[in-house]
């Protein structure tokens, strides 16, 4: 179980992060101000709701993953090719290498709490075996629903380079990784890795994996930028001016990864509302959009379904072009969308 809360700060960790525009006051910061509306008081019921709650939360049933088709995914592409794992997991395919995102493919979301957060397919970590040689993985932030223990245990013979967000390195090295794999970004580093060129961009958000790291390290989105496509993915967080930046700086996209799910009005600046995830996608300037952050744990109180339905709703008033693929649907940048509501299937 100590092995989950990844690397320990030291003295020496914190001056390199002090180096950073955006540490002050003792850890990273938001660009805007950044609140949770829960007082420590109300937390226990929360949690009690959180674990126990009734409602169309969690799927009655597992939802199934499609097999993953490896042939398929490494023939010679010029184009992206992507594969959703639920929750915040991508396999992506982009000028002949392979990318991995946020790999939390592990069955319970919150490893250190007393409670299990079910995931809502079964057997994921078997599908780490059928998985290529990874060329790079791309880390947004260190919370455990995006970066888990048993998942990196099965993936670091696979791995060969790591980008992550500035901090998170730690937990990697004391896995094991070495340093000489790892390259850490602030907001707005750009690397260009195998003619694709990376750069880690700001979100609204925060980070820890423990009682006493919070935002001890950065978290973010990143855009991927080949020479014949360009994708954003937003990483986790709030609304905010930052979507327009990225649009200006680095849009417009052809792709975008865009977070929908897990959202409350009580912590709104954190998890952005569907209407909102469109909203940014606009902003960013996104040709086509997927939501993500849904169809994987129930970390909030809304029905499983809502994140699709009311991206989609949102996505046609505003007329946003949209796909939504199924748990291990191999998906291609240049075929027809997937508008198909798959999830109707399953109470």
């Amino acid at each position: 179980m100590f092995k989950q809360f990844g690397g320990k700060l030291t003295p020496e960790l914190i001056k390199r992060y002090e180096q950073s525009p955006n540490w002050y006051d003792g850890c990273f910061q938001n660009l805007e101000e950044t609140t949770m509306d829960i007082s420590a008081s109300e937390m226990p019921g929360m949690l009690y709701k959180m674990f126990f709650g009734k409602g169309n939360v969690t799927p009655e049933k597992n939802l199934p993953v499609e097999a993953f088709d490896k042939a398929t995914f490494l023939a010679p592409d010029d184009s992206l090719k992507y594969i959703w794992y639920g929750h915040g997991v991508y396999l992506v395919r982009l000028a002949g290498k392979t990318i991995l995102i946020d790999p939390m493919l592990g069955q319970d979301s919150a490893p250190i709490a007393p409670t299990k957060t079910r995931r809502f397919s079964k057997n994921t970590l078997d599908l780490i075996q059928d998985f290529p040689e990874i060329d790079l993985l791309l880390l947004t932030h260190d919370h455990y629903d995006h970066l888990d223990y048993a998942s990196m245990k099965k993936l670091f013979p696979k791995i060969k380079n790591y980008f992550v967000a500035l901090g998170s390195g730690r937990h990697l090295e004391s896995w094991g990784v070495s340093a000489s794999k790892i390259t850490e970004f602030d907001w707005w580093d750009t690397h260009t890795f195998e003619g694709i060129e990376l750069t880690f961009t700001p979100s609204r958000h925060f980070s820890g994996r423990g009682l006493r790291d919070r935002a001890k390290s950065l978290w973010g989105g990143w855009v991927l930028k080949s020479e014949a496509v360009s994708l954003y993915h937003t990483g986790d967080g709030g609304y905010g001016a930052h979507f327009k930046e990225v649009g200006a700086k680095l849009g417009p996209f052809d792709f975008g990864f865009v977070e929908c799910g897990q959202y409350n009005e009580r912590w709104h600046s954190i998890h952005m509302f569907p209407e909102e995830a469109v909203t940014a996608a606009q902003d960013a300037g996104i040709n086509r959009a997927t939501p993500y952050h849904w169809g994987g744990f129930k970390l909030a109180f809304h029905p499983w379904k809502e994140p699709a339905e009311r991206f989609i709703k949102a996505a046609s008033a505003q007329k946003l072009n949209y796909t939504l693929p199924r748990l291990g649907q191999l998906m291609h940048l240049d075929q027809a969308a997937q508008i198909e509501n798959w999830w109707e299937a399953f109470k």
